[in-house]
């Protein structure tokens, strides 16, 4: 079985779980539409295949073994528009449920990491720009990684400039009870943070800033193995920018996040079905 197989089997498989597989038929029939889960599987390609909406359905229409995993035929194609409109249409708590669910394809070590990266927003022209106070040109991402398995577990996107301690408490605080240990550069540097780890029974690997001889010592004792883990997100926002893209192409901030969001659950779902 090609990779892209085992990619869209388990992307299917995913999608079906997401939505709540009724055991619909996949193209619509008698002027129905199509069911949720394939919509999601043609989006998952999308973000695999690295295309544009019409480059992928192009593609798609000369790989009918791919298109059967998802129960359709090359005829039964949507139009590219009509894709973009369900990516509109679909809400940001499925991405996020199928999110969760690429991150149980792998084993969770209770060890994660956490820290931010920026993606590039494309825009379609100066006019538009211009006609919804489109300035800010990048996208900060926060993501918390497990450090064994590489697969993302949670994401966080904001256009504003937020401090990465407040961002890193509110994506910590999500996944707080399956986390043994957490782990985080100097940016993260609160004490309540900290404190709020510690409440819940989540060890804080989080340098301080060095002010003080004490700060140096508590350094000293937080740097270890699983502190050294923590290239580990690095490493993966690398391939994801190298694999998957480095910006975002949709035009609203809701579409944004919802790709970023897309991107890290492919992710995860390509590093699950690596031979």
């Amino acid at each position: 079985m090609s990779k892209i197989s085992r990619f869209t089997k388990k992307a299917v498989q995913l999608a079906k779980n997401a939505v709540g597989d009724r055991g619909e038929v996949a193209a619509p029939e008698g002027g129905g539409g199509f069911a949720d889960y394939a919509v999601v599987s043609l989006h998952c390609l999308r973000v695999y295949l690295e295309k544009s909406y019409r480059e992928t359905l192009d593609l798609l229409s000369e790989m009918p073994h791919i298109l059967g995993e998802i129960g359709l035929e090359p005829a039964d194609l949507p139009h590219h528009s009509t894709l973009v409109k369900w990516f509109d249409r679909i809400k940001t708590a499925l991405w996020r449920v199928l999110l969760r669910l690429s991150a149980q394809l792998h084993d969770p070590s209770g060890h994660a990491v956490i820290d931010a990266t920026f993606f590039d927003r494309e825009n379609a022209s100066k006019h538009y720009c211009r006609r919804t106070n489109y300035r800010v040109q990048t996208l900060k991402t926060t993501t918390l990684v497990d450090t064994e398995s590489q697969a993302i577990l949670d994401v966080h996107c904001t256009t504003e400039k937020r401090h990465d301690t407040q961002l890193g408490w509110q994506v910590a605080r999500r996944n707080a009870g399956d986390l043994t240990s957490l782990a985080a550069d100097k940016g993260y540097d609160w004490m309540e943070l900290r404190e709020k780890l510690r409440e819940d029974g989540v060890r804080p690997l989080i340098k301080h800033r060095e002010f003080r001889p004490i700060d140096h010592a508590h350094n000293a004792r937080i740097d270890g193995p699983q502190y050294r883990q923590r290239a580990m997100c690095e490493t993966v926002f690398s391939t994801i920018k190298r694999t998957l893209g480095d910006a975002v192409r949709a035009r609203s901030w809701y579409g944004e996040f919802r790709e970023l969001v897309l991107m890290c659950a492919v992710h995860n779902i390509k590093q699950a079905v690596k031979p």
